[in-house]
């Protein structure tokens, strides 16, 4: 047993840290409601951010948030369907469409022809 208590260190067992999370959210018809977001393969998933500047460099400086603990915000996206808690996501950049040089078409495969009759 440790004699000294550590506020925000998590147990061995747990799988994000204690203490409370940084939550996106958007604006709702009451106050705000958490955003949710769909993980590579299509699950819901709720996101937290284990910091504000964190928050801010994935989705930006103008995202509001909220600071919830981890099992607050499980039993808010639970009824949802979003069971898994990603924190600290990192989001790939959007993807850039390569454009073809304008030009003169490239020649296709040879087509023989046909016979005269």
């Amino acid at each position: 047993m440790c004699v000294f208590p550590y506020d925000d260190d998590p147990e061995p067992e747990e799988r994000v840290p204690a203490g409370l999370l940084y939550v996106p959210v958007r604006p709702g018809r009451a106050e705000v409601v958490v955003r949710m977001f769909r993980t590579p393969l299509g699950a819901r998933t709720a996101v937290a951010f284990t910091a504000p500047d964190r928050l801010a460099a994935v989705l930006g400086a103008e995202q509001p948030w909220i600071r919830l603990s981890a099992p607050a915000l499980r039993a808010l996206s639970e009824p949802l369907g979003a069971l898994p808690l990603t924190v600290d996501p990192v989001f790939p950049p959007p993807a850039v469409s390569a454009s073809l040089p304008s030009g003169p078409p490239l020649p296709g495969p040879a087509v023989p022809a046909a016979p005269a009759a």
